[in-house]
């Protein structure tokens, strides 16, 4: 049996590295072609040694010979690069925003652009397995969910499936730097970011309509309202979320992890964990993990995630979705342990 050969767009980037990493070493495809905009007619070994046994020139733009896109471009541009495959109706997988939000006003005033191609979101499969795994199986086009987002909507997606939530929720999250993507602002340099934690987006996130559009598909009680407030932390990788929401019963704690437990049961990476996690337990891995608590006092609860912002928030994601996308053991090439310390 021949391997599905994969073209890469924007290898150059963090998720693209990352995906041509995890690709390496899939059984049942070959990297075909990477693009890189300012890298073109580079080894990728020039720009990323850690990717040598990889190692393949990276062209200007991928050619007609690949069976399967992913696209690691900024939003707006990445929908303009997998256009032409769309239409030759390639299998592809957008790692960029520009497919997740269904509704394209929402999309244009929380990006401050014009989609360049509207006409294809109806199609388009919010490619988070756990809520739309059938839907991704059938797709020709997945919208590979936010890094944010995997953790808030994962983390309370139980509790409205259960209907014991209201549906106004806090997320809080910390993320690593690596999440800014490879570039070269001063904000993100050494000495601004070491020893040193700010919030952001405090008059809103354009990863909040994503979270609130996946969590009301599953509440009974309309429209979700999420506050987010992401934090940059001083680390490399990794995502730490605590999340909360008003109980509307009185439901115990061992129910309530019960309830997940059950939720996840066959999810081959979301691990329901009796203690709160660590972003160190994730690095490098596929896998979210999850602890659920009731505060009978204030009547919350209180969900922690953790997962890898590069793996389960990006590449890994995509590669999961990919999987099912061509009928393959949803795990494959994923099955590695998290690295540490």
């Amino acid at each position: 049996m021949s391997k599905t050969r994969v073209g890469i767009i924007n290898v150059t980037g963090y998720a693209g590295s990352e995906l041509a990493r995890i690709l390496h070493r899939h059984p049942d495809v070959e990297i075909a072609q990477v693009t890189g905009r300012s890298a073109a007619g580079k080894q990728l070994s020039e720009v990323f040694p850690h990717l040598l046994d990889a190692d393949m020139e990276i062209s200007p733009s991928l050619d007609d010979s690949v069976d399967f896109v992913f696209s690691a471009l900024p939003h707006a541009a990445s929908a303009e690069a997998l256009s032409p495959f769309i239409e030759e109706d390639v299998r592809c997988v957008d790692i960029s925003a520009d497919f997740r939000l269904k509704d394209v006003n929402v999309f244009e005033t929380w990006y401050k652009t014009a989609h360049p191609c509207p006409e294809y979101i109806e199609n388009a499969v919010y490619g988070l397995p756990e809520l739309h795994r059938e839907d991704v199986k059938r797709s020709r086009l997945i919208a590979n969910p936010g890094c944010y987002p995997t953790g808030t909507i994962l983390g309370l997606a139980p509790a409205f499936d259960a209907d014991i939530v209201e549906t106004d929720v806090i997320s809080d999250s910390k993320s690593g730097v690596s999440g800014a993507g490879r570039k070269g602002d001063v904000l993100y340099n050494f000495n601004e970011i070491n020893d040193s934690m700010s919030a952001y987006g405090l008059s809103g996130h354009r990863h909040m309509p994503e979270m609130s559009q996946e969590l009301s598909n599953l509440s009974r009680h309309g429209e979700v309202k999420v506050t987010f407030v992401p934090h940059l932390a001083p680390m490399t990788r990794g995502i730490l979320g605590t999340h909360y929401a008003t109980l509307t019963n009185g439901i115990s704690q061992q129910e309530t992890t019960d309830l997940y437990r059950e939720f996840y049961a066959d999810e081959p990476f979301v691990r329901v964990v009796g203690s709160a996690p660590s972003t160190k337990e994730t690095w490098g891995s596929n896998h979210i993990l999850i602890n659920v608590n009731v505060d009978a006092y204030s009547g919350r609860l209180i969900v922690v995630t953790a997962l890898d912002n590069l793996v389960k928030g990006a590449a890994g994601a995509g590669v999961q979705n990919m999987n099912l996308m061509l009928g393959l053991p949803e795990a494959t090439g994923l099955e590695g342990l998290a690295i540490y310390p």
